[in-house]
């Protein structure tokens, strides 16, 4: 079967999850424009389809794919859930992004780095004791980059002014006005072991906790990337 390829910066979207009055966390997604672009560009725009199918009151998708290989279709499918505004909408998208993950399309923003911005008092509001993000300020991935194991190995994150905000492996200064350039972490800072080893079920080869949670819940064992295929 045709290989999938890794998502572009352009195609990453930045969603927060949480926000504190000192800073907000963030979490990478693709949108179902960006699954339908690749299913266009890998199997051609009549080479796949997609059905949506109501079973206990949950909407499942399906979707198919045409294996030039094995001169066959091959299905994946999977369940949505709901979103906070349009209920079917949600439902119907999620299951659809969900099923393409299945397939390995953007399957490598699981192992996404923990991603904490820093923020300056007038970017954030308070309400009733709810601290929101201000709704001037919007990030978005400037740069990726991945390793032989698909996995992320460099990332950069902006904002609306094109400020640094965000970069893997660097500390970035909170102070935006007085810096806005990122500063290298100290390489003679001694690093905690973690304790929390995986390896893969099949080759032995170490995963990261995303990877392992991930397999876990898909395969019931832990599988690296290569063998989630």
């Amino acid at each position: 079967m045709a290989n999938i390829r890794l998502l572009k910066a352009s195609e990453i979207e930045c969603r927060v999850q949480s926000v504190k009055k000192s800073g907000c966390v963030l979490l990478l997604y693709k949108d179902a424009r960006c699954d339908m672009k690749i299913l266009d560009e890998t199997f051609g725009v009549l080479g796949w389809e997609r059905e949506h199918q109501l079973v206990n009151g949950n909407l499942f998708c399906t979707v198919r794919v045409y294996d030039e290989d094995k001169q066959m279709w091959i299905s994946k499918q999977d369940v949505g859930t709901e979103s906070n505004t349009e209920k079917e909408k949600g439902q119907a998208s999620d299951s659809f992004k969900r099923a393409c993950f299945n397939f390995g399309i953007g399957r490598e923003l699981y192992t996404s780095p923990f991603i904490w911005i820093g923020l300056k008092p007038d970017e954030v509001t308070e309400n009733k004791g709810r601290v929101q993000l201000s709704p001037k300020i919007h990030f978005k991935v400037k740069s990726i980059n991945y390793n032989q194991e698909r996995e992320i190995n460099q990332l950069e994150i902006v904002d609306n002014n094109n400020v640094v905000r965000y970069k893997l492996g660097t500390k970035i200064s909170t102070d935006i006005d007085k810096a806005t350039v990122s500063i290298p972490l100290d390489k003679k800072a001694t690093v905690k072991p973690n304790s929390n080893t995986y390896k893969c079920a099949v080759c032995g080869k170490s995963v990261s906790e995303k990877v392992a949670s991930y397999s876990k819940s898909k395969f019931g064992k832990v599988l690296c990337m290569e063998h989630q295929k």
